[in-house]
């Protein structure tokens, strides 16, 4: 991928610039962070160049400065909520941030339970923190919020919620995942600060919108693409362009609770300090692109991997119709379809021609390499054997896993573990290389290229097991499949 984004410049202006805001509110900041701290891949696919920990290496330029509080709505406890790309409930992920967060020498001072009605779940919850000597705070469901402006703004409303001990000039309010509370966190700790005489200000940090490009950019329409499933919607922020006359983007959720967000303030501060959706950000981003086609061309590519992704939800119950509907629209106004994605039409073609499922593979170098399902092997697990041969120099026609070695192991996985697909997968497979390569020259050099596939793309012309999905994450391939549920058949 042609890279687009200039890294090292985001990192030097993005933490100058919160510097420079923090001044402005009498050194004290709350800090709305949105998306992911330390992994996020999305804006790593959209501006090629920017590093999936960027915001979190950004942050660590203002360790000494800096502290760290963890959101959790205690709705989402309750609900057993899971992380989507990572698996995991939001209550387990916030242990993993922390940890994360203390490991990179980042002061993670506690973590607040949000929406609080005394749900059990979130009892529990609190109670393990404490045991892990975590302080814990409670903030609580508020009646009418976000419209009952004079409930908010009271000791009925902000000033129940338990008021937060802070000690750094900047604290950063950070979530597993959106709905969390975090915006509510930072404007109760200003009503309480206020009360104490203290002079603390607010500021959202956001990657996406990215507020100076234009609204039907393709890196800001891939950001509706990603967010299709919550129905957000790039606007032109109109608030900003009556008070500056100048054309700037935000998302629907931000302009719509703006007017409300203008009256806390006004509650809280007697007026308010930021004149539109857009002056409350410190988003840089825009400024670090250097060259937009590759951009423009990354965000093309992230939306047809989103519409694809939609499609297999869709297919298997998990999405609404109105989600796949959305994105096809996005693709409209990109000018863009399934067949600008190059493996698309070779594993396409592929199967064609063989009348199997089929999947294409394009390397880094846009080489393209195909295969196909066999008796032996799975389309998923043959494109990896055939792209490291590629990758290693090794002639294509060597079997790098025996049908000796391979044979056994579809014994076992029919006869004893009562399966119903023979073939083997990414992981059997690579775990067989693993096994050979002590004795097998190739096979080591098979494994040694692995690292190549980091940001190849791939399609399949069926939809994938839940284990090749896993494996294909893991190497960092980012594939797509026709929403075509597999047949499996014992051989």
């Amino acid at each position: 991928m042609k890279c687009g984004f200039d890294n090292e410049k985001y990192l030097k202006i993005q933490s100058e610039h919160i510097k420079e805001r923090i001044s402005k509110f009498g050194n004290k900041l709350y800090l709305e962070f949105g998306g992911k701290l330390f992994d996020d891949y999305h804006a790593s696919r959209v501006l090629p160049g920017f590093q999936p920990d960027s915001k979190l290496r950004m942050l660590m330029q203002l360790a000494d400065c800096a502290e760290i509080v963890i959101v959790i709505s205690a709705e989402d406890i309750e609900k057993n909520k899971v992380r989507g790309d990572l698996g995991i409930t939001y209550d387990m992920d916030v242990l993993r941030l922390k940890d994360e967060f203390t490991n990179r020498g980042l002061m993670v001072s506690c973590v607040v339970i949000t929406h609080y009605q005394a749900q059990a779940a979130a009892d529990i919850f609190r109670q393990k923190l404490e045991k892990m000597h975590i302080k814990t705070y409670l903030h609580y469901k508020i009646e009418g919020y976000p419209s009952n402006i004079a409930l908010i703004d009271s000791e009925a409303g902000y000033g129940k919620n338990d008021y937060i001990e802070t000690t750094r000039p900047l604290v950063v309010i950070t979530a597993p995942g959106p709905g969390s509370g975090k915006m509510a966190t930072c404007l109760s700790q200003l009503y309480h600060d206020n009360k104490r005489g203290i002079k603390a200000g607010y500021a959202k940090f956001e990657t996406f919108p990215i507020w100076n490009l234009p609204l039907k950019h393709p890196v800001n329409l891939a950001y509706e693409a990603a967010t299709a499933d919550l129905n957000d919607v790039n606007m032109i922020d109109p608030f900003h362009l009556e008070a500056y006359g100048e054309t700037t983007v935000n998302y629907n959720r931000d302009i719509e609770i703006f007017p409300v967000l203008n009256a806390i303030f006004e509650g809280i501060y007697g007026y308010n300090p930021y004149k539109s959706p857009t002056d409350m950000g410190v988003n840089m981003a825009g400024y670090c692109i250097y060259d937009d086609d590759a951009c423009c061309e990354a965000s093309r590519q992230e939306i047809i991997r989103r519409y694809y992704t939609s499609l297999g939800r869709l297919a298997e119950n998990n999405a609404a119709e109105s989600e796949v509907y959305k994105l096809n629209l996005l693709m409209n106004q990109a000018k863009i379809t399934t067949d600008d994605r190059r493996v698309t039409i070779a594993a396409k073609n592929r199967a064609l021609e063989t009348g199997m499922p089929a999947a294409a593979i394009e390397l880094q170098d846009g080489t393209i390499i195909t295969s196909k399902t066999s008796d032996l092997l799975g389309a998923c697990a043959a494109l990896l054997l055939n792209a490291v041969k590629h990758l290693g120099g090794i002639d294509h026609s060597l079997h790098l896993i025996p049908a000796s070695i391979i044979e056994p192991i579809q014994e076992m996985k029919v006869k004893y573990l009562k399966g119903n697909n023979p073939r083997l997968h990414t992981d059997e497979v690579l775990v067989a290389l693993a096994m050979l390569s002590k004795d097998d020259k190739n096979a080591k050099i098979a494994i040694d290229q692995l690292p190549k596939l980091q940001g190849a793309q791939v399609h399949t012309t069926v939809m994938l097991s839940e284990v090749d999905r896993k494996i294909m994450k893991k190497l960092g391939i980012d594939f797509t499949s026709e929403p075509i549920k597999k047949k499996v058949k014992s051989l």
